[in-house]
């Protein structure tokens, strides 16, 4: 309820903030008619009023320009308060008080300096999600059907949550979890591939190419075993009797 008041003082400000920005796009062109040594007028009224026509029908197109001929001296009184030298944006402090009164912290939703770009991004794709569950909800529900004879074959759609801004991230994280043992198509699916093109892939690689046995990764400690430095150890053995 507290918030209701300080909503209400902000559309004032912003109207307010409209009109301002408005009036400052106003000009005045101020033609100040000249007068004589004894100070008496050197055009009477009539052809100061041509020369104040002649301006006004020269200027008649231009937006936001206006015509003042006048004899008097002409002096504009600016009430702003100019003791402050720090300029203070007033709109801004009215949408703080909003904030303040919420309880609510303005950085929350608005963030400024070189993060306010990815907490936007990830606020994007958190506002996405809840639809990404819905679509693979939805494609669940459709291919459950399928699911009659679950001991033979079971299938379900999962959509991963990877976007054009983190699609390098997950497939790192993809890939981590790969070297522990996790699925090992997800890095790839994160990349763009599909996994039928990613079976299709491996199989012409290794059976059809046998390029598992020409590019050898090295060992890892989490690839390393006894067989294997033994069938390598036989290997090189063997290349090397030959």
């Amino acid at each position: 309820m507290s918030v209701i008041p300080a909503i209400i003082d902000l559309d004032a400000a912003q109207d307010l903030d409209r009109k301002k920005m408005a009036q400052r796009l106003l000009k005045i062109i101020i033609q100040k008619l000249p007068l004589d040594k004894n100070g008496d007028l050197i055009f009477d009224v009539d052809e100061a009023q041509e020369l104040h026509n002649n301006a006004v029908r020269m200027l008649s197109r231009a937006i936001g320009v206006d015509v003042l001929t006048t004899f008097a001296e002409v002096e504009v009184a600016d009430m702003s308060d100019k003791g402050n030298t720090t300029t203070v944006d007033e709109l801004e402090k009215v949408e703080r008080t909003v904030y303040n009164e919420a309880g609510v912290s303005q950085l929350q939703f608005n963030s400024d300096g070189n993060i306010a770009l990815n907490n936007s991004i990830l606020n994007d794709e958190a506002s996405m999600y809840d639809l990404l569950v819905q679509f693979e909800s939805f494609l669940n529900l459709i291919i459950e059907q399928f699911n009659k004879s679950p001991k033979k074959c079971f299938y379900k759609a999962q959509f991963l949550t990877t976007t054009i801004y983190n699609y390098k991230e997950m497939a790192k994280l993809y890939k981590e979890q790969a070297q522990m043992g996790y699925n090992k198509m997800l890095p790839q699916v994160a990349l763009g591939q599909t996994q039928s093109s990613i079976l299709a892939n491996a199989y012409f690689e290794n059976d059809i190419l046998d390029l598992v046995r020409v590019f050898i990764p090295p060992l890892t400690s989490n690839t390393m075993n006894a067989e294997a430095l033994q069938n390598r150890g036989s290997t090189s053995g063997k290349a090397g009797n030959g």
